[in-house]
């Protein structure tokens, strides 16, 4: 009988052992919280998988779908790891979308002190947690609105004055210092729509159909592929609905030749100067991007801990899908935890098709 208690416990902890769930709750992976429960025989609680309480001995350890099926099987929340609580990820997750509510409401940037008092948290965990959460700081944070704000100020007030002051800047020359950086362009020509920016352009064929590459004085701002070729010039005239469209010469068709060469020989590499322009955090993940070696893929995860803001991956998959300069900020590169494709801004079987090229190559 003796024998036959210790071959079955013997059996359970190797049934544990064996379970995928068992090295999360080992590594105390906040990752899997939400995801399943444990709970421990001798204990009779029931744990997170990062509960930091001591390793219980893996023949007592059952998992759980649920809290509710832990409780249902007789098991009570621990009391360090709270599991029948929000996690603290999702406290702080609230606490933070407050933090960017205030920002967004309030006529300047509030300081970063009465940020993180009103979370409840100290400066520097607040700091932290804020841009693990969003992928930017506090400061990129409200810079960010603050560009959002005075595009949409520019299009609204009367004046390019009246638009600086109601988009919250406290004066000009503070906008002024980041206007080009901010609008890629004066604000006056913003206001009017990009009117009297020339940006030249060509469309070329290749064999993943119809490419548009577009420059401005800056560099490529452009780079898109579709069926139908109308379809892109009206996207690259939507974009720039007052710019000064200039068809280009042989010089600037040699341009699309090297973006189409790219396309159909990946290991040719493509190096041509870009005009990017997006938020603080979008260029981050974009540059990000551009680290990927042909041939190789990351997901959207691994991105996010690249750029130092591992909880920001929807952040990251939205900028990707705002990218406008496809394969030169190499987008297709990025995908899912699973290995499966997922959106893409020029279709998923061109995304396979880039893919698979450079794989080949």
């Amino acid at each position: 009988m003796r024998a036959h208690t210790a071959k079955k416990s013997e059996d359970e902890a190797t049934a544990t052992e064996l379970d995928p769930r068992w090295p999360r709750v080992l590594a105390r992976d906040r990752t899997a919280d939400g995801q399943f429960y444990y709970s421990v025989a001798t204990t009779g609680v029931y744990c997170r998988p990062s509960c930091p309480s001591r390793r219980a001995n893996p023949k007592n350890v059952r998992f759980h779908n649920s809290a509710a099926d832990a409780q249902a099987a007789g098991f009570r929340p621990c009391q360090r790891c709270k599991p029948d609580q929000p996690s603290a990820d999702a406290q702080n997750a609230d606490k933070i979308a407050h933090a960017c509510r205030l920002i967004e409401q309030a006529e300047e940037s509030p300081p970063l002190a009465e940020l993180a008092q009103a979370a409840g948290l100290s400066i520097h965990y607040f700091h932290r947690i804020f841009k693990a959460h969003t992928g930017v700081t506090p400061k990129e944070y409200a810079a960010a609105h603050h560009a959002d704000r005075m595009r949409d100020q520019l299009r609204r007030s009367g004046t390019v004055t009246e638009a600086i002051y109601d988009a919250g800047f406290n004066s000009s020359s503070r906008f002024y210092e980041t206007s080009d950086k901010m609008l890629g362009m004066t604000p006056t020509t913003y206001r009017r729509g990009g009117a009297n920016t020339a940006i030249r352009f060509a469309i070329g064929q290749c064999s993943l159909g119809a490419i548009l590459v577009a420059a401005s004085a800056k560099g490529i701002c452009a780079i898109s592929m579709d069926d139908n070729p109308q379809t892109l010039i009206r996207d690259l005239q939507d974009r720039f609905p007052h710019a000064e469209l200039i068809g280009g010469d042989a010089d600037f068709e040699g341009l699309v030749a090297r973006v189409v060469g790219f396309i159909e020989a990946p290991g040719i590499g493509l190096d041509l100067p870009l005009d990017i322009r997006g938020t603080a955090f979008q260029q981050r993940v974009w540059r990000a991007l551009q680290e990927i070696p042909a041939g190789a893929t990351a997901t959207y995860t691994d991105i996010a801990q690249r750029i130092g803001a591992p909880k920001a991956v929807r952040a990251v998959a939205g900028a990707c899908a705002a990218n406008a300069l496809a394969v030169a900020i190499p987008c297709h590169r990025v995908i899912r935890s699973d290995g499966a494709l997922s959106g893409y801004r020029w279709g998923i079987e061109r995304k396979r098709a880039l893919i698979d090229r450079e794989h080949a190559a």
